[in-house]
């Protein structure tokens, strides 16, 4: 049967866009640059993973580590060059299906993780479970919280402990998507992301801020007088006042120069977050109105809708933010994403930054001394 007209320039038509976007779109569509950055992050030493997806940090009270989650719902434990990663927990004793590479909800997804200093418990956001928590030695996690005023927590996402107060801050970025949409929970416009309060005595979990459009990283300030939270889309990092003339208000905290993921506080008082992504083209317009970011999802396939997102080069940015007045005081880049790309998480330890992956199977270390 012979090809229409029509078919064939629709085909030639297509093809030639896949090769533009393949090798002219970095140009047309790349990421906006950020004026007065570093590009030093070229220079981290990468630690590789026998799995995918370091996407939080933390180091146990004794100063081992560091532990991060990972893919297929284990938490790994770094035990130095001789031993490398050794399995220290995991969120479910389903395991069969466990993949190194692809999320499978059974296994549950590790996020964010929080030592409790004066116990050594591990606490950490479950993308799929809730609130969990593992004694200092290790093993299977039982379950802290998954509701809040009646609600299912979806998809838990980071947390930081008040240990004073014996209160558990975290945010649940959607009341629909669970980890595994977590590009449907961004572009799809809706607000039901909520940042909560756990009380560990009371066992009481109250949502102190709402009509969150996907929030995503969390911290508390040093002195526990504020919790922040960063709201994806609109690139702002709110601040619920916990204690102070303040309490119970919010406020805007900072507005990042692109889409936070983790927020994690230094041990001056000051804050870094790593940027999935500076803004670009694509992302702009995918969020000028709920209706586009759901044609795109219905239309595009998710590796495309990545590749566009990320501006056709993904790459890697960090940004510290003073913990006084939200000022950004530093920005550090691999603005080609030759080393460093899709980073979760910034943490300072030591002179050193250590770096988490959602993605990659691995950890970056920049000596900062």
């Amino acid at each position: 049967m012979p090809v229409s007209r029509k078919v064939l320039t629709w085909a030639v038509v297509t093809a030639v866009m896949a090769v533009l976007v393949v090798f002219v779109g970095p140009y047309i569509i790349g990421p906006e640059s950020i004026e007065g950055s570093k590009n030093v992050l070229t220079m981290a030493r990468a630690i590789p993973l026998p799995v995918d997806g370091p996407e939080s940090l933390d180091w146990d009270p004794r100063g081992e580590g560091p532990y991060v989650g990972v893919t297929d719902g284990r938490i790994l434990k770094w035990s130095g060059e001789d031993l490398g990663w050794v399995q220290f927990a995991y969120s479910s004793p389903h395991r069969g299906n466990c993949s190194s590479h692809k999320v499978e909800p059974a296994c549950g997804r590790p996020l964010g993780l929080s030592f409790e200093k004066k116990t050594g418990d591990l606490y950490f956001c479950d993308g799929y479970l809730g609130i969990m928590k593992v004694g200092p030695k290790g093993g299977l996690a039982e379950k802290v919280v998954d509701e809040a005023e009646g609600q299912k927590v979806m998809f838990a996402n980071q947390m930081d402990i008040d240990e004073e107060e014996d209160v558990i801050y975290f945010n649940d970025s959607s009341d629909t998507y669970h980890f595994g949409d977590v590009f449907y929970a961004f572009l799809c416009g809706e607000k039901t992301g909520r940042a909560i309060r756990y009380d560990k005595k009371t066992k009481e979990a109250k949502v102190i801020m709402d009509r969150l459009h996907f929030p995503n990283g969390l911290a508390l300030s040093k002195d526990g007088s504020f919790v922040l939270s960063c709201e994806v889309p609109t690139q702002l990092v709110h601040r619920y006042w916990a204690k102070g003339p303040k309490a119970g208000t919010r406020d805007i905290f900072a507005k990042l120069p692109g889409y936070a993921d983790n927020i994690r506080r230094t041990e001056t008082g000051d804050f870094w977050v790593a940027l999935h992504s500076k803004k670009t083209p694509f992302s702009r317009l995918s969020m000028i109105h709920p209706w586009v970011g759901k044609f795109f999802i219905k239309t595009l396939k998710m590796e495309l809708l990545l590749f566009l997102f990320e501006g056709g080069k993904p790459h890697a940015v960090a940004v510290k933010l003073s913990g006084k007045t939200g000022e950004i005081m530093e920005i550090l880049e691999d603005s080609e994403g030759k080393n460093m790309k899709f980073i979760s998480e910034v943490q300072e330890r030591d002179g050193r930054l250590w770096f988490g992956s959602v993605f990659l199977p691995s950890v970056w270390v920049l000596d900062r001394q």
